[in-house]
Order: C-alpha cells, then sequence, then structure tokens
C-alpha cells in the first residue's frame, strides 16, 4: 500500500467525521436522543484515530538511529492498536453505557427532525468517505477478498480507516433505527437498544483490529509471492547454489528485513563468495525494493549430512534446505 493512499483516505475520513461529530452533537442537544450522543462520541473517536494515524505515519519517518538502527516503521503499527483501543473504550463501552442508561430510564425523543436529518446526512458523508477507502484500497488489493486484505495487509492506515467506515455506516443505520422504532412507538427503550447496538458493534471492530494490528507489531514475514521472489533472485546457479534456510521481517510496512544462509561451492575463493552475496543482495531488491536490511551468510551444503541433521546449516526449526518463512 502507498503512503499517500492510505494518507488521502485517512484524511477524507477526518473531515467526514469532524464535520458529523459536530452535526450529531448538536442534534443530541435538541433531540435527547441517547442514540444521537453514542454517534457524535464514536465520531469525535474516530476523528481522533485518524488524528493518531496521521501522527504515527510522521513518526514512523524518522531516521534510524544508535538506539534504533531498524528506524521507526513500526510507529505506524503502535499508532493503530492505540487506534483499537481507543474505539473499544471511548466508542464502544460509552455506547454500552449509554444503552444501559437509557434502556432503564427511556425518555421520548423530542424534536425528531433534529436526529432523523443529521443521520441522513451523516450517513451520505460517511458513504463518501467509504468510498474513498475503498478506491485507494482497489489500488493495492488485487485479487485478494476483502477479508484476506484486512488480514494480510501490511500497512495498518487502510484496513483500519476501512473497517471504521464500515462501523460508522452501519452503526448509523443501527442508529437511525434505534430513532425511528422509538418515534414510532412512542417508546424511548429502543433508543436505547439501538445505541446498545452500536456499543456492540464497536467492541467487535475494534476487538478485530487489535488481534491484526497485534499480529503486525509481533512481527510478520514477507507474504508468500515476495518470498518466492526473494528465493529466485538468490540463487544463482553458478556460485549461489541454493538456500538452506531463510527468514523475513517486516520492520515498518514498507521496509523488510531478509536474513538466510546461502550455499556456495565448495572450492570458491573468498573474493568469489563476497562477489555472489553483493550481487545476490542487488537481485533481491530488484525484486523486491522494499527489502530494505538483508543479510546472506555463505555456508557449505551437505545434504548427506543435512539429511542426518548434522549440518551446520541445517535450519534450527527443521526446515527443508530451501524453506522461506511466508506470511
Amino acid at each position: 500500500m502507498s503512503a499517500s493512499g492510505g494518507t488521502k483516505a485517512i484524511v477524507a475520513a477526518l473531515a467526514a467525521n469532524l464535520a458529523i461529530a459536530v452535526a450529531k452533537f448538536v442534534a443530541f442537544l435538541f433531540s435527547g436522543s441517547s442514540s444521537m450522543l453514542a454517534e457524535s462520541v464514536h465520531s469525535l473517536a474516530d476523528s481522533g484515530n485518524q488524528g493518531l494515524l496521521l501522527l504515527g505515519g510522521k513518526k514512523a519517518k524518522r531516521e534510524a538511529t544508535p538506539e534504533h538502527p531498524f528506524g521507526y516503521g513500526r510507529e505506524r503499527y503502535i499508532y493503530a492498536f492505540l487506534v483499537s483501543i481507543v474505539l473499544f473504550s471511548v466508542g464502544g463501552m460509552f455506547a454500552i453505557y449509554e444503552g444501559y442508561e437509557k434502556i432503564k430510564h427511556p425518555h421520548p425523543i423530542e424534536a425528531w427532525y433534529w436526529p432523523v436529518g443529521v443521520l441522513v446526512f451523516a450517513i451520505i458523508a460517511e458513504s463518501f468517505s467509504f468510498r474513498t477507502a475503498i478506491t485507494e484500497s482497489n489500488q493495492t488489493r488485487g485479487t485478494l477478498s476483502w477479508t484476506d486484505f484486512i488480514r494480510r495487509a501490511k500497512a495498518p492506515e487502510l484496513p483500519v480507516v476501512l473497517l471504521e467506515d464500515f462501523g460508522a455506516l452501519v452503526g448509523l443505520v443501527l442508529a437511525l433505527g434505534g430513532v425511528g422504532l422509538a418515534l414510532g412507538t412512542g417508546n424511548g427503550v429502543w433508543d436505547g437498544v439501538g445505541t446498545l447496538c452500536i456499543g456492540v458493534l464497536l467492541i467487535v471492530i475494534a476487538i478485530v483490529l487489535a488481534a491484526e494490528t497485534k499480529s503486525l507489531l509481533l512481527g510478520e514475514a514477507a507474504g508468500t509471492e515476495q518470498v518466492e521472489k526473494i528465493k529466485a533472485a538468490v540463487v544463482d546457479g553458478d556460485t549461489v547454489t541454493g538456500i538452506i534456510h531463510m527468514r523475513t521481517l517486516h520492520l515498518g510496512p514498507e521496509e523488510l528485513l531478509v536474513a538466510a544462509k546461502i550455499a556456495v561451492q565448495h572450492d570458491d575463493t573468498a573474493t568469489e563468495v563476497a562477489n555472489a552475496i553483493n550481487a545476490a543482495e542487488t537481485r533481491i531488491r530488484e525484486a523486491v525494493p522494499i527489502a530494505r536490511v538483508i543479510y546472506l551468510e555463505p555456508d557449505i551444503y551437505n545434504a548427506a549430512a543435512a539429511a542426518a541433521g548434522t549440518n551446520p546449516g541445517k535450519n534450527p526449526g527443521g526446515g527443508t534446505p530451501t524453506e522461506g518463512v511466508g506470511h
């Protein structure tokens, strides 16, 4: 995912949510609808989340330091994880509390045209934001399903915005349904039920976001396609005859670490091996441009010893001599 595409989607979502948050809060003041209060807090939390994503993107661009030699690329993962916490605590838990209170102490909705009008406006505004996120995501999603795209994306911004916008649209429909039932039946309990459903929805989305960003924080390997490209680039069939074992790790969305023990000919000179390693690094970067940090260790591969489990270059995890770790 390009950083510019993610930023465009974030800015679109931020602009929409700020306008919607103000409109929802005004509607709450005039109508007293708990659904509108929950939705205004939801939009305010979403606005803060987009601010966190922008801040994380800015901090991730800092240059590497002696204390952080691999840079700050994972700042984007950290701030995406904070988004899930904010969505859970500020958005979800507040909505559940407000819904419970409204069900326990129901009261009729006043000035019905305020919440209905604002909800219709919010649905239109969120639809434009969601459309922007979908358009930007389609540029990098390829043939992946939306579920796979959210699960496999190494850049967290677009999946976060997609889930937030989707949750916002569903939440608005729930709020409109709760307000509509409360107005139609004259029973304010339905407004509370709608608010409660919004809270549950936000918590579910927050849990999904937390699970995905946690995986990124722990460190994910390159995707299967990238691993295959790296394998093909390493072996030249002359000096480098194979890969004994290989590991990849995302240092950030656009930064990949590659570490491999490679098999070389037993009679190659040190100069030949060094030149072969430099050439392999060049081929890797051409095949996978985000491979920024590459460590290649030469070794003599002995098939018989590897089969017996005594070859010093054998994968300590018990993998095959050409194993690469994918996503």
